[in-house]
Formats: C-alpha cells, sequence, structure tokens
C-alpha cells in the first residue's frame, strides 16, 4: 500500500519566535548590534525599547530612589534603572528595585528574585504593560512585592502575595494616603512623597 507523504506547503504547523537568552543578549551588546546608551531590555526572550522617560517620570523616580536610600539606609540596596536577572530569558531594568544588601553590592551579578524586596514601576504611557506583562513576569519569579505609581491618576498600584498565576492580592492607595513595605512592614510610605510636586 503506497503511504501517503505530507505535503509541507499545505502543513498546518506554525513557525514558532526563537526568542533570545540573557548571554545572547550581553553577546549582541559586546557585538555592537545593541548600541551603548540604547534603552532597551529583555522580556521573555524578547528585546523590547523602552519609552523615553517624560519629567514627571524622571522626578519620581528620583524622589523614591532617594525616599528609600533615607528611610532604609543600609537595609536595603536601591538600584534605579538597572537590571534585575529574572531568568534566563528575562533581564528587565525596572524604574527602582530595592535589592538585599550583600557585601559585595552586586559587583558580579544583578539581583535575581530571592534578593529582590520590592520592584517599583512609574508608570504614564507603559501602564498597561507594566500591570499585564511585568506584572505576571515578576508574580511568576516570586518577587514578595510588586507597585505600579500611576502618574496619570495618581495613585500607587500594590501587588503582593505571587504565586504562577499572577499576584493574588493587589491594594489601590491614593495621593493622600500611605502603604508598607513587604519587606520593612513598620515603614509607611505616603504615596504623594513619590509624585512630582504639583
Amino acid at each position: 500500500m503506497a503511504t501517503m507523504i505530507e505535503n509541507p506547503v499545505e502543513s498546518k504547523v506554525e513557525p514558532t519566535v526563537r526568542g533570545f537568552t540573557v548571554s545572547e543578549y550581553y553577546r549582541m551588546a559586546e557585538a555592537g548590534i545593541i548600541q551603548p546608551g540604547e534603552r532597551v531590555e529583555l522580556i521573555e526572550g524578547r528585546i523590547l525599547e523602552m519609552s523615553p522617560k517624560g519629567t514627571a517620570h524622571s522626578t519620581s523616580t528620583t524622589l523614591a530612589a532617594r525616599y528609600f536610600i533615607v528611610h532604609l539606609g543600609d537595609r536595603a540596596i536601591v538600584r534605579i534603572q538597572e537590571p534585575v536577572h529574572i531568568s534566563d530569558r528575562s533581564e528587565p531594568e525596572p524604574d527602582v528595585v530595592l535589592a538585599r544588601p550583600l557585601e559585595n553590592k552586586y559587583a558580579d551579578h544583578h539581583p535575581a528574585p530571592d534578593e529582590i524586596l520590592l520592584i517599583l514601576e512609574i508608570a504614564d504611557t507603559s501602564l498597561r504593560y507594566d500591570r499585564d506583562v511585568k506584572s505576571l513576569l515578576f508574580a511568576q519569579a516570586g518577587i514578595i512585592q510588586y507597585c505600579i505609581l500611576n502618574l496619570n491618576s495618581k495613585e500607587l498600584e500594590d501587588y503582593r502575595n505571587p504565586d504562577s498565576e499572577g499576584y493574588r492580592s493587589k491594594q489601590t492607595y491614593k495621593t493622600d494616603e500611605q502603604f508598607s513595605l513587604a519587606a520593612f512592614p513598620e515603614i509607611l510610605i505616603a504615596v504623594g512623597d513619590l509624585l512630582p510636586p504639583e
């Protein structure tokens, strides 16, 4: 009996996207494919261009970082728009990260999920992406607290209790309200202190 050979043109197999690993991402930078100063980050194997920062975004990033440095001292390392190593396929650069203090100050690696105490993203044009994509990425990695400072509504979204399907709890705080840090619950932060002055 003759065997039917499937015509590859009629095959229902869809092509797949070939993502990049963190090591390949760095090799592209070393080879000059990614230019120095180019604002990109690696998310789930995809190299994504980050949107330009407006003045309100920059001001809030600076205010938040300064606030954490003043109130936490040497209890955490405050990193501003620096990479965190979420997985072999994801190395985002959040606006502000609180990392566990290490003696070598992360000289030999970027903070991994079990070393991250808080990730804060400042959102204006990136709000949907920060809520849908980054929230799930950080929850699946087990980041204990993820916050989004929404510059449009002047509110802070506080996500906690991560699992594989996302964060199980979310609280929203207005400008005149305070929130705490999961790693340092005794420290209360006024949302208004992180926002640009009116």
